[in-house]
């Protein structure tokens, strides 16, 4: 099959121009992905522009990244031929499917996010709280919060001395909350935001809740960690969230967050090497653009810089001692971004439509593409671990 395919990417064209959604110098990149020529997941390395296949190394990314400490050479795969031959559309342009589908770029481990680890969206958490879900009273209370506490959030340093002060006095002003607590107490928001192997990778549908009638994209930064917890990569993801539901009751955070096609991540893991680390990550520019049926645009953009806890104190609390992950976990960072641009009544804010593109980029990461639709529209998640240990099983990879 690999050497099937080599042929047809090397006579191939850049039918849907993949390369537009990779790292502006993805050709000195060390990129981690998965697709699926058709017979099942198959990790992939693309060093020098090229595309390696390299399972006979690694069934799984989870186990390349295990089989390999940072900084060491990996083996060269099987050589599948340049990048930008390779047929891969999104979903909406090619729905019965092209030669290959890129997948998430993750397969066993565990999907970890942090929360509330920006000023900005820390506010809209702590707006859903007291608005108990309620968009229309989301404009007022978003000019109470703002007033007392944006420039403080934006300057205080997470458990320290001065934190534990602007807590004390938050609380005496009746402005405390659960949100604050974690976004600026010792210890971060940590949790899982869904099964194994449940992520949507570039070029696929991303679901929200057909109930849900407040909710937006996260778009963040996620980090790839091995299983001994040190930090490989980085690449873009979205978090989708329904606001209305955590708004109503933080016990519904499992029912907000954890929903069929609601995380996705791509379109590849960039990994670390000599030119490209976490001080790229710390410093990357992050845009997000919204782009309705119904002509409605929204743009954004913001710097992992002004998050509030350092990436690696992040990762640092996802795994140790108290939590280990023997097939490594990802990790996304946060959201940067919290959408309130109003969309069809004023005060009511910005909520998904059906049919709306979702595009999160940075240079040095790519661009990660979705379409909005429905949970229960989206295609049924089928294909578990079981599947996957059986399909690796039956090719001869296990």
């Amino acid at each position: 099959m690999a050497m099937i395919e080599a042929a047809k990417l090397d006579e191939g064209e850049d039918a849907v121009g993949i390369s537009e959604f990779l790292p502006e110098d993805w050709r000195d990149a060390t990129l981690l992905g998965r697709v699926d020529f058709g017979d099942g997941p198959t990790p992939i390395l693309v060093r020098g522009g090229r595309i390696e296949d390299v399972s006979g190394i690694a069934p799984t990314t989870s186990d390349l990244m295990n089989a390999f400490a940072p900084g060491a050479a990996i083996p060269p795969g099987v050589d599948l031929g340049p990048l930008e031959a390779l047929d891969v559309r999104p979903v909406w342009e090619n729905p019965d499917g092209a030669a290959a589908k890129l997948l998430a770029p993750v397969d066993l481990q565990v999907l970890k996010a942090a929360g509330v680890t920006f000023a900005v969206s820390t506010l809209e958490r702590v707006i859903e709280e007291r608005a108990r879900g309620d968009a229309a009273e989301a404009l007022k209370i978003r000019g109470q919060l703002s007033a007392s506490m944006g420039g403080d959030l934006r300057s205080v340093n997470p458990g320290s001395d001065g934190a534990e002060r602007l807590k004390q006095s938050l609380i005496t002003d009746g402005l405390w909350s659960q949100y604050l607590e974690v976004a600026i107490g010792p210890d971060a928001e940590i949790f899982t935001k869904g099964p194994t192997l449940s992520s949507m990778g570039w070029g696929d549908q991303v679901g929200v809740r057909s109930d849900s009638h407040w909710n937006n994209p996260e778009p963040e930064v996620v980090l790839l960690c091995d299983g001994s917890g040190r930090i490989r990569g980085a690449s873009l993801g979205n978090d989708v969230n329904l606001r209305d539901f955590e708004g109503r009751s933080a016990l519904l955070l499992s029912k907000a967050k954890d929903n069929n096609a609601s995380c996705a991540i791509g379109p590849f893991f960039r990994l670390f090497d000599d030119g490209f680390g976490l001080d790229d990550v710390r410093s990357a520019e992050v845009t997000l653009k919204i782009t309705g049926r119904d002509n409605f645009v929204l743009d954004g953009h913001s710097n992992m810089s002004l998050i509030s806890r350092d990436p690696a104190t992040l990762a640092g609390q996802a795994f140790g001692k108290q939590h280990q992950y023997p097939d490594g976990f990802v990790l996304f960072l946060g959201t940067m971004f919290a959408p309130i641009q109003d969309r069809d009544t004023a005060g009511q804010g910005f909520t998904h439509k059906v049919g709306d593109r979702v595009r999160v980029a940075t240079p040095k990461l790519g661009v990660l593409e979705n379409e909005v639709t429905t949970c229960d529209v989206a295609p049924p998640w089928t294909f578990g671990v079981s599947a996957l240990i059986r399909n690796l099983a039956g090719r001869g990879l296990l």
